[in-house]
């Protein structure tokens, strides 16, 4: 499949280095937060996390050659799927399809905060102290590897076309170095753009020490299910420069290391550590 004249691989990781290094501009000249640690040490550690996530994708798709997109590719050639039952003009396969996997997403991230061991995994995307567009790679292997199959069953469920399925996860990951950035975005464009997408200090508000902060904003490109199901939080309770990001039990230097952030989920929790 090639995109502009790119292929599937080439079209994405082109739109989430041009997306990434825009953040990190804009981050430098507008910056929203004083940051705890330095760029520098961060970035190692993040990317350190992207290219094992990389690696154990490659070894487990080697096993079992299932992606998002190798699954839509399956479900139109063998006509399986709700689209495929029903006579719908392309356009609106295009929007409940791009809408239904968002949201197919979002649930997903509901239950790896209410689920203890599925926390246990997400809770390193979580211990970042700081939050820039880096934190949206900052995923453990094991969360990124469930993913894969979650987002596989979602696109054979309703049969959504592959070349939607490369956009959605092209937006999606272009959406989360967006509202992970530490850029201030002016108030009122901030205000009519979260009624639709989630913005950087709406998601922020995410990343609180504050379990009810926590437990709200968990959309990742749209912000309506947020909305719907009644988890929304307009602002933190001690404002964006006031919040302390991260999690209470690892207040120090630890979140910022690449061996301890990938070893987190199989270490003891500390004493009242549950799920969000």
């Amino acid at each position: 499949m090639t995109i502009l004249g790119l292929s599937e691989g080439a079209f994405r990781f082109a739109l989430f280095a041009g997306i990434f290094l825009l953040m990190s501009a804009l981050e430098t000249w507008l910056p929203r937060r004083k940051r705890r640690f330095p760029r520098s040490r961060r970035w190692l550690v993040n990317f350190g996390v992207l290219v094992s996530d990389y690696l154990a994708v490659a070894a487990v798709t080697f096993v079992i050659p299932v992606t998002a997109v190798i699954a839509a590719g399956w479900a139109e050639a063998n006509s399986i799927g709700l689209f495929h039952l029903l006579d719908l003009p392309v356009w609106v396969e295009w929007i409940v399809g791009f809408a239904f996997l968002d949201f197919v997403i979002w649930a997903q991230h509901v239950v790896t905060h209410k689920v203890p061991i599925l926390w246990r995994v997400h809770r390193v995307h979580h211990s970042d102290e700081d939050l820039d567009a880096s934190s949206a790679v900052r995923f453990h292997p094991v969360e990124i590897v469930l993913s894969i199959f979650v987002k596989a069953a979602a696109v054979v469920l309703i049969g959504a076309p592959a070349l939607l399925v490369v956009i959605f996860e092209a937006a999606v990951n272009g959406s989360a170095l967006f509202n992970h950035a530490n850029f201030h975005l002016p108030e009122s464009w901030d205000r009519v753009l979260r009624l639709l997408f989630v913005t950087p200090d709406m998601h922020r508000v995410h990343h609180s020490t504050i379990t009810k902060e926590t437990d709200s904003n968990y959309g990742f490109a749209l912000s309506v299910w947020d909305r719907m199901f009644r988890v929304y939080r307009d602002q933190p309770e001690k404002g964006h420069n006031g919040m302390t990001i991260g999690l209470d039990e690892w207040q120090d230097e630890r979140p910022a290391r690449l061996g301890w952030t990938l070893a987190l989920p199989f270490n003891n929790p500390p004493p009242g550590d549950t799920p969000q």
